[in-house]
Protein backbone atom coordinates (compact mmCIF):
# COMPACT_ATOMS: atom_id res chain seq x y z
CA UNK A 1 0.00 0.00 0.00
CA UNK A 2 2.93 2.69 1.04
CA UNK A 3 4.31 1.78 -2.47
CA UNK A 4 1.39 2.95 -4.38
CA UNK A 5 1.50 6.27 -2.57
CA UNK A 6 5.29 6.94 -2.73
CA UNK A 7 3.94 9.68 -5.29
CA UNK A 8 1.99 11.60 -2.62
CA UNK A 9 4.08 14.25 -1.02
CA UNK A 10 2.70 14.08 2.32
CA UNK A 11 3.87 17.80 3.53
CA UNK A 12 1.61 18.99 0.94
CA UNK A 13 -2.23 17.46 2.18
CA UNK A 14 -4.41 20.52 2.53
CA UNK A 15 -8.50 20.63 3.94
CA UNK A 16 -10.63 22.82 1.80
CA UNK A 17 -14.60 21.92 2.68
CA UNK A 18 -17.89 24.02 1.51
CA UNK A 19 -20.53 23.53 3.82
CA UNK A 20 -20.89 20.32 6.10
CA UNK A 21 -17.29 19.90 4.51
CA UNK A 22 -16.03 23.35 6.01
CA UNK A 23 -17.65 22.56 9.54
CA UNK A 24 -14.98 19.44 8.84
CA UNK A 25 -12.29 22.14 7.93
CA UNK A 26 -12.55 23.68 10.81
CA UNK A 27 -12.44 20.88 13.17
CA UNK A 28 -10.27 18.05 11.62
CA UNK A 29 -7.02 20.21 10.92
CA UNK A 30 -7.46 21.58 14.66
CA UNK A 31 -6.79 17.95 15.97
CA UNK A 32 -4.74 16.39 13.72
CA UNK A 33 -1.66 18.61 12.63
CA UNK A 34 -0.53 16.49 9.17
CA UNK A 35 -2.68 19.12 7.67
CA UNK A 36 -0.80 21.73 5.70
CA UNK A 37 -3.25 23.85 5.56
CA UNK A 38 -7.22 24.37 6.08
CA UNK A 39 -9.43 26.52 4.03
CA UNK A 40 -13.01 26.91 5.13
CA UNK A 41 -15.63 27.56 2.65
CA UNK A 42 -19.40 28.10 3.16
CA UNK A 43 -19.16 27.38 6.98
CA UNK A 44 -17.10 30.24 8.79
CA UNK A 45 -19.23 32.03 11.39
CA UNK A 46 -20.01 33.17 14.71
CA UNK A 47 -20.96 29.59 15.32
CA UNK A 48 -22.19 30.24 19.35
CA UNK A 49 -24.15 33.45 17.79
CA UNK A 50 -25.73 31.59 15.21
CA UNK A 51 -27.07 28.07 17.40
CA UNK A 52 -28.36 30.39 19.86
CA UNK A 53 -30.29 33.76 18.07
CA UNK A 54 -33.76 33.35 18.07
CA UNK A 55 -34.06 36.82 16.09
CA UNK A 56 -32.87 35.22 12.32
CA UNK A 57 -34.12 32.54 10.10
CA UNK A 58 -30.70 31.45 9.72
CA UNK A 59 -30.20 30.42 13.19
CA UNK A 60 -29.81 26.47 13.84
CA UNK A 61 -32.73 26.84 16.58
CA UNK A 62 -35.11 26.53 13.61
CA UNK A 63 -33.08 24.22 11.54
CA UNK A 64 -34.22 20.70 11.29
CA UNK A 65 -30.38 19.58 10.89
CA UNK A 66 -29.93 17.10 13.82
CA UNK A 67 -26.47 16.75 13.35
CA UNK A 68 -25.36 20.43 13.80
CA UNK A 69 -25.59 20.37 18.05
CA UNK A 70 -21.83 19.40 19.96
CA UNK A 71 -22.29 19.50 23.09
CA UNK A 72 -20.82 21.84 25.13
CA UNK A 73 -18.65 23.54 21.82
CA UNK A 74 -20.45 27.14 22.34
CA UNK A 75 -18.87 27.08 25.79
CA UNK A 76 -15.30 26.41 25.07
CA UNK A 77 -14.73 27.23 21.21
CA UNK A 78 -15.88 29.02 18.43
CA UNK A 79 -14.28 29.46 15.12
CA UNK A 80 -11.56 31.61 16.09
CA UNK A 81 -10.73 29.63 18.54
CA UNK A 82 -10.50 26.58 16.40
CA UNK A 83 -8.78 28.44 13.78
CA UNK A 84 -6.13 29.17 16.68
CA UNK A 85 -5.65 25.75 16.85
CA UNK A 86 -4.58 25.57 13.19
CA UNK A 87 -2.27 27.71 13.54
CA UNK A 88 0.33 28.14 12.91
CA UNK A 89 -0.20 26.87 9.33
CA UNK A 90 -2.11 28.89 6.84
CA UNK A 91 -5.74 29.39 7.72
CA UNK A 92 -8.28 30.67 4.52
CA UNK A 93 -11.97 31.22 5.01
CA UNK A 94 -14.09 31.57 1.55
CA UNK A 95 -17.48 33.62 2.20
CA UNK A 96 -19.78 34.56 -0.52
CA UNK A 97 -22.18 37.26 0.16
CA UNK A 98 -25.20 35.92 -0.67
CA UNK A 99 -24.73 32.74 1.52
CA UNK A 100 -27.64 31.70 3.66
CA UNK A 101 -25.69 30.52 5.84
CA UNK A 102 -24.72 33.61 7.94
CA UNK A 103 -24.27 36.83 7.83
CA UNK A 104 -21.44 38.66 6.57
CA UNK A 105 -20.69 40.88 9.24
CA UNK A 106 -20.96 38.00 11.87
CA UNK A 107 -18.01 36.58 9.71
CA UNK A 108 -15.76 39.77 9.71
CA UNK A 109 -16.38 40.01 13.54
CA UNK A 110 -15.15 36.05 13.74
CA UNK A 111 -12.44 36.28 11.22
CA UNK A 112 -10.69 39.31 12.68
CA UNK A 113 -9.99 37.60 16.08
CA UNK A 114 -8.18 34.40 13.56
CA UNK A 115 -6.30 37.67 11.91
CA UNK A 116 -5.01 39.42 15.03
CA UNK A 117 -4.13 36.24 16.67
CA UNK A 118 -2.01 35.21 12.96
CA UNK A 119 -0.42 38.79 13.33
CA UNK A 120 0.39 38.75 16.89
CA UNK A 121 2.37 35.68 16.21
CA UNK A 122 4.12 37.39 12.64
CA UNK A 123 2.11 35.43 10.81
CA UNK A 124 -0.26 37.48 8.94
CA UNK A 125 0.83 36.35 5.71
CA UNK A 126 -0.80 33.32 6.03
CA UNK A 127 -4.51 33.86 7.21
CA UNK A 128 -7.07 35.22 4.74
CA UNK A 129 -10.40 35.75 3.83
CA UNK A 130 -12.32 35.80 0.47
CA UNK A 131 -15.41 37.74 -0.15
CA UNK A 132 -17.39 36.99 -3.51
CA UNK A 133 -20.57 37.63 -4.68
CA UNK A 134 -22.07 34.57 -5.20
CA UNK A 135 -23.95 31.88 -3.01
CA UNK A 136 -22.96 29.20 -0.72
CA UNK A 137 -20.39 27.07 -3.00
CA UNK A 138 -16.55 27.00 -3.81
CA UNK A 139 -15.54 29.99 -5.83
CA UNK A 140 -11.92 29.08 -6.25
CA UNK A 141 -10.17 32.00 -7.02
CA UNK A 142 -8.53 33.48 -3.88
CA UNK A 143 -8.14 29.71 -2.44
CA UNK A 144 -6.91 28.57 -5.94
CA UNK A 145 -3.86 31.28 -5.41
CA UNK A 146 -3.72 30.32 -1.77
CA UNK A 147 -3.00 26.94 -2.35
CA UNK A 148 -0.47 27.85 -4.97
CA UNK A 149 1.66 30.11 -2.26
CA UNK A 150 1.40 27.57 0.54
CA UNK A 151 1.83 24.76 -1.31
CA UNK A 152 3.49 25.17 -4.35
CA UNK A 153 3.94 22.80 -7.55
Amino acid sequence: MAEDAAFVDGGRIAFYGLSYGGKSAMRIPAVLPDYALSICSGDFNEWVRKCATVDLPLSYVYSGEYEIWEWNLGNTFNYAEMAALIAPRPFMVERGHDDGVGLDEWVAYEYAKVFRYYNKLGLGEKSRIEYFNGPHTIHGVGTFEFLERHLGR
